[in-house]
C-alpha cells in the first residue's frame, strides 16, 4: 500500500477545496476570512433587506416603518407602544349619590346589634354565626379574627347617623354604650351587606 507523503495530501486538498492550501497556516487563513465574510453578510444584508421593504410598502398618506429587533428565547417581547392609548377614553365612573336605602339601614342596625351582643362564655364561631347574614362573604374572615370577648359595648345605644350614601354603598354611624360604630354597608347580589366597620370615639 503506497505511503501517503504531505505532497500528496495538498494534492488532495487542491482536489478537494478547488483552491491551493499548502500549508495549515494557510488552511487557518481561509476560515478566517470565511468566518469575515459571513459576518459581513450577517450584517449587510439585513439592512439592505429591511430598506427594499419599505420601498415596496405602500405609502398611503404618511407611515412609519420600524425595523423590530428579534427578541431572545426566554424573553417576553416588548409591548409596542405607538398603539397605546396617551389617555382614559371614558371617564371612570363616579358614584352616583342617593337618597339613603332603607334596607341598607336596617342591616347596618342588625348587625350592630349582633355585633354588641356576646354574653359571657360565648364562643368565637356563635358570635360570628349572628353576623353571618349581615356581612359580606370577604368581610367575614376579617371578623372571624375578633375576639367578641375584647368587644367594647354591650347595647346600641340610638339610632343610626348617615355619612355618605350612594346607590351602591351607604355609610352610617352607629351609637352603643361603648365607642360609636361607624358601618359601611354595600350593595350585593344577595342584598345589603356590611363590608366594613370602625370603633370612632
Amino acid at each position: 500500500m503506497p505511503i501517503r507523503t504531505n505532497r500528496g495530501r495538498a494534492a488532495v486538498y487542491r482536489r478537494l477545496w478547488g483552491w491551493p492550501l499548502r500549508s495549515p497556516r494557510h488552511l487557518v487563513g481561509a476560515l478566517v476570512f470565511l468566518a469575515i465574510l459571513v459576518t459581513a453578510l450577517g450584517i449587510v444584508l439585513p439592512k439592505v433587506m429591511g430598506k427594499q421593504q419599505a420601498k415596496a410598502s405602500p405609502t398611503t398618506g404618511t407611515t412609519t416603518t420600524s425595523v423590530t429587533a428579534p427578541t431572545p428565547s426566554g424573553v417576553a417581547a416588548p409591548v409596542p407602544t405607538s398603539n397605546l392609548p396617551t389617555r382614559l377614553s371614558t371617564p371612570l365612573a363616579t358614584p352616583t349619590t342617593a337618597a339613603p336605602n332603607g334596607d341598607a339601614v336596617r342591616v347596618a342596625k342588625e348587625w350592630a346589634a349582633a355585633w354588641v351582643d356576646h354574653p359571657p362564655g360565648i364562643t368565637s364561631a356563635q358570635w360570628l354565626e349572628k353576623l353571618k347574614p349581615y356581612t359580606t362573604e370577604e368581610y367575614l374572615p376579617v371578623m372571624s379574627s375578633v375576639d367578641p370577648a375584647n368587644v367594647p359595648a354591650t347595647k346600641v345605644t340610638g339610632e343610626p347617623t348617615v355619612g355618605t350614601s350612594y346607590t351602591s354603598s351607604v355609610q352610617l354611624t352607629i351609637p352603643t354604650d361603648g365607642p360609636k360604630l361607624s358601618i359601611t354597608v354595600v350593595s350585593t347580589n344577595a342584598g345589603w351587606r356590611v363590608a366594613d366597620y370602625d370603633q370612632a370615639s
